[in-house]
């Protein structure tokens, strides 16, 4: 049976060496890293994570909540995010937002099973959330913003990105629109609404309550939207959506009702992939989700190693890319 030690021998360094190579810690130089994980390749060594975990006091893994895979902003920043870990040594655990499971997230870390725990979808109304950074839980939350909440938090600048829609569609004289915004709990709702309507309101073409609508960040209820929408006598000139699949779901009814861009213009929020295919060419804000996995993926990687630091807030610019789903022919 290979063992730590046999593993010291090869790479010419001592089992306190290999053994901080495994804990991840930070303090080693590149070189002495490669030079043992080659001895454990070459050996076939594997560590034992239960005896490893009570060693360092760490299990390694780190639980990552999101709210719905079938969202492609969640699949694009899970990608980045466990590419980040990975590198930094680290398993993930997924926990999907819906039936309370990110009360299990939270149970999880409480009882040491995780190391700490990304947020893709707080809101502002978790208590537990709350309790869990009250006791100094190593927690991120990416894409989402929790005001008074004491922990790392990434996001981009979503207000602004609301107003420069705002901007977008009253230079080009639409001023008959319609919002289809997400959970009034959700930051990404409350931020990218208040820079939209807020802008519009200021120049004098104010959103109308019956033009505001929660879509619930889902394809299928902004679709049912914007068929209600479209068969108004006064249908909206534009529509903005919160999110691209939001915004996917009113380009499908859309098309579903023989309609083009002609007809209505659409607008998306996060530039996902996806938007950029020649199947849906969707105008949106695009935020850098990726980066902004990475550098939420680096914060809790730093929180776990060096607790104790201040806590971090880091705010992305946004752009407008204008694609046909909304530009003047």
């Amino acid at each position: 049976m290979v063992t730590s030690r046999d593993v010291a021998e090869l790479a010419g360094v001592s089992q306190a060496t290999v053994s901080r190579v495994m804990s991840s810690s930070p303090k080693l130089s590149a070189a002495t890293k490669a030079r043992v994980q080659a001895a454990m390749e070459t050996l076939g060594y594997v560590p034992h994570a239960g005896a490893q975990a009570m060693k360092t006091r760490r299990t390694n893994t780190i639980g990552v909540v999101v709210a719905d895979l079938n969202n492609p902003f969640y699949s694009e920043a899970l990608d980045e995010l466990t590419r980040e870990l990975d590198t930094s040594g680290f398993r993930v655990v997924i926990w999907n937002a819906g039936g309370g499971s990110h009360k299990d997230a939270l149970k999880a870390i409480r009882e040491h099973a995780v190391d700490g725990v990304i947020f893709t979808t707080a809101t502002e109304d978790s208590i537990e959330l709350q309790a869990a950074i009250e006791k100094n839980s190593p927690i991120v939350l990416i894409n989402r913003v929790v005001e008074g909440l004491d922990c790392d938090q990434v996001t981009s600048s979503n207000t602004d990105g609301g107003a420069a829609v705002a901007d977008y569609l009253l230079a080009h004289g639409k001023t008959r629109v319609a919002f289809i915004g997400g959970p009034e709990n959700a930051s990404t709702t409350r931020d990218r609404g208040r820079g939209f309507l807020n802008r519009m309101a200021d120049q004098g073409q104010a959103v109308p309550e019956h033009l505001r609508f929660n879509g619930q960040f889902s394809h299928d209820i902004a679709a049912q939207i914007m068929n209600r929408l479209l068969s108004r006598s006064d249908r909206p000139q534009a529509v903005f959506c919160a999110n691209d699949l939001m915004a996917f779901g009113a380009l499908d009814a859309l098309r579903a009702q023989q309609m083009t861009a002609e007809h209505c213009w659409v607008i998306g929020y996060d530039d996902v992939d996806m938007a950029a295919w020649d199947s849906f060419s969707l105008t949106t804000v695009r935020q850098p989700s990726r980066e902004m996995a990475r550098i939420g993926a680096r914060m809790l990687v730093e929180r776990i190693l060096t607790p104790g630091q201040p806590t971090r807030q880091v705010v992305f610019p946004c752009e407008l890319i204008v694609r046909g789903s909304a530009r003047q022919l």
